[in-house]
């Protein structure tokens, strides 16, 4: 079967796979020992899938995976979640939607210890989301803060996503890590500007509290947010003062995270098994996955289709700029129909090539690939943290949701465009530490 024919036919199988609902992982190692098949016979295809599975579940590098999710598996059962918004609720709760932008920053806070967006906004929605309904601010407002505040989780560091992306490009996880930093409280400021002229717009949405909601102190907020902050320097401050390899980091993060909870009593040995059966499940499907995407990937190393997909960009004539800006729109379209695993696994293989031949800077490039990946994830009719907030909202319809998330979306754009105009907010500190 002709090349020009066979892509085409192995990307339709595999989309019509996962509109069955086939995993990931599964319909992505099917369809590309499929075409691996046609391309070099079954024998050929067989062997090559053995290997790659051998590889991937003997490479020592995957590791930081496990532990990071494990890290931040410990900090979510320890309560650090609740902790983050108490303390931030003690600063912010009497300006005007302080409860929103207290939700925010407890999603970026506690997205230093997680790396997930689900599990961010699953996490913190089921702390935030009660207060912000009791003191009567709208549904709108209440959840779309929550699901836009969770998609923070994947861009400051540790992010799972960044791992994937750097353990598909073999680009430095260390400097991935670091060049999130400053877009993430970036993106966490905007995402606070909106809550302003959103409650400007609408004053209803966000009633002015004046009946305290705690009556701790500044100070006594503080001593709240320590563990955060010492598994954040812990795991950041080891990587770049040359202390500890990210996976190195990633070990003394999940020990620390064991150890904070256990000191303040909060994780006992049942919390502590499952956390451990939580962290098994979830690396199970990372490294399925991640073993599909593998796999598809050398499929399309041997059909050609980033040197076709390279000269047909090369035909466009379009500058560097038109070609991100084209690749990112690709992306917002794949977000309407993939979820964000899906779109990492299938789009970086192909897209990373044709970005390195133009001359952009990898981890540049992965921040800006996170960044619109945490678009789709909001943006219908995936929208996945929406579902999940919807999930926790019984009272709120989802088309509200959807709604309430539209300015955050409209930020989220906005911090899309700054990062493509203006480079140096991703790699300044990549290339300090250097």
């Amino acid at each position: 079967m002709a090349i020009e024919l066979l892509v085409p036919l192995v990307f339709g199988l595999l989309f019509f796979l996962l509109i069955l609902g086939a995993h990931l992982g599964l319909a992505m190692s099917a369809v590309a020992i499929f075409g691996t098949t046609m391309i070099i016979g079954m024998d050929g295809a067989l062997s090559l899938a053995g290997l790659s599975v051998y590889e991937s579940a003997q490479s020592f590098d995957l590791s930081v995976i496990p532990l990071f999710v494990l890290m931040g598996t410990f900090a979510s059962k320890s309560g650090i979640s609740s902790d983050l918004f108490a303390a931030f609720n003690t600063w912010l709760h009497r300006r005007k939607g302080g409860l929103a932008h207290a939700s925010i920053a407890a999603c970026a806070a506690f997205g230093a210890v997680c790396g997930s967006s689900l599990a961010t906004a699953a996490t913190m929605g089921q702390v935030a989301l009660p207060e912000m309904r009791r003191f009567g601010y709208s549904g709108k407002l209440a959840t779309g803060s929550i699901a836009a505040g969770g998609t923070i989780g994947i861009l400051i560091p540790p992010s799972v996503i960044m791992l994937i992306y750097g353990i598909l490009t073999e680009t430095s996880i260390g400097d991935l890590f670091l060049a999130g930093i400053v877009p993430g409280i970036l993106l966490t400021v905007f995402f606070m500007i909106t809550v302003v002229i959103v409650t400007r717009l609408d004053p209803s949405s966000a009633p002015v509290i004046t009946d305290p909601i705690s009556n701790k102190t500044g100070s006594s907020a503080i001593s709240k947010v320590w563990p955060t902050l010492l598994l954040f320097f812990l795991v950041i401050g080891g990587i770049y003062s040359g202390v500890f390899t990210p996976t190195e980091a990633a070990g003394f993060g999940a020990v620390g995270a064991l150890l904070i909870g256990a000191l303040m009593g909060r994780l006992n040995w049942r919390k502590v098994g499952e956390s451990l059966m939580d962290t098994v499940q979830t690396t199970s499907m990372i490294f399925l996955i991640l073993i599909g995407a593998i796999l598809f990937s050398a499929f399309l190393s041997l059909s050609g289709t980033p040197a076709l997909m390279g000269s047909w960009v090369v035909g466009l004539a379009f500058s560097p700029l038109m070609t991100i800006a084209l690749i990112v729109l690709i992306y917002i379209l794949l977000g309407a129909f993939l979820d964000t695993m899906a779109m990492i696994i299938l789009s970086v293989p192909i897209f990373f090539p044709i970005v390195m031949d133009m001359g952009f800077d990898p981890v540049w490039f992965g921040v800006l690939v996170v960044l619109v990946v945490e678009l789709a994830l909001i943006t219908p009719p995936m929208g996945i943290n929406v579902f999940v907030i919807k999930g926790l909202s019984k009272d709120v319809p989802l088309s509200q949701v959807f709604i309430g998330v539209l300015p955050f979306c409209i930020a989220l754009l906005a911090m899309i465009v700054l990062v493509i105009a203006v480079p140096e907010l991703v790699t300044f500190l990549p290339e300090l530490s250097s």
